[in-house]
């Protein structure tokens, strides 16, 4: 079984619309996908609530608000939404259940500042075991000074980028109906597709 995790310490960086449009590349697939929230705002569960019944399945993994547990078996993807501020043992927690992590970063001098301890701590169990790490830049302009020093800071990491995702209405315009970029027509969401090739390429 498969689980990733998104997070990033900082709240409002992108982390549910990661969240369900990686759940919504698995579901394309043909996987059998769940999406677990551990956020107590609970966006990526109400996102489920809104999800069409005749898309394709996305089960929802009941994650306790204080202890993660073991997704249950039958399933071949997981992917878990984190909260802000995500520290100490229920970091650890989490963590210890990651095959691959995701850190949405947005070009700005206090994310990068408020997410560089947290990549520092990802390092250390990245080194322990066989987590894999990566970044995504959301909202990225990429004509920017911005975008720019967003670039400088990632190259300096040793984490790979996987790619930068525009300040686009379509995500918000989809989450609104429970759905992502993978489930409408491609030439509706072409320049959104192309983004994520390298996200999605890491993902398999």
């Amino acid at each position: 079984m498969a689980v990733v995790v998104i997070a990033n310490p900082k709240g409002g960086v992108g982390k549910s619309t990661l969240a369900t449009n990686v759940a919504g590349y698995f579901a394309s697939q043909g996987h059998a996908v769940m999406l677990g929230d551990a956020d107590r705002q609970q966006s990526s569960r109400l996102w489920l609530g809104l999800r069409p019944v005749a898309a394709r399945a996305i089960a929802t993994w009941e994650v306790n608000a204080e202890q993660i547990v073991k997704p249950p078996k039958g399933t071949t993807h997981v992917v878990l939404d984190t909260p802000g501020g995500l520290r100490g043992h229920r970091f650890n927690e989490i963590m210890k259940l990651a095959d691959k992590v995701i850190v949405p970063l947005q070009p700005s001098v206090f994310d990068i500042f408020a997410t560089r301890a947290f990549l520092d701590e990802l390092a250390d169990h990245r080194r322990a075991g066989r987590m894999q790490v990566g970044i995504v830049g959301m909202r990225v302009d990429s004509r920017t000074i911005a975008a720019d020093k967003l670039r400088e800071f990632v190259e300096g990491l040793g984490l790979p980028v996987l790619g930068y995702v525009r300040d686009t209405q379509n995500y918000i315009h989809l989450a609104a109906r429970g759905l992502t970029l993978f489930d409408v027509a491609p030439g509706r969401v072409e320049k959104d597709l192309a983004q994520w090739q390298g996200i999605c390429k890491w993902l398999d």
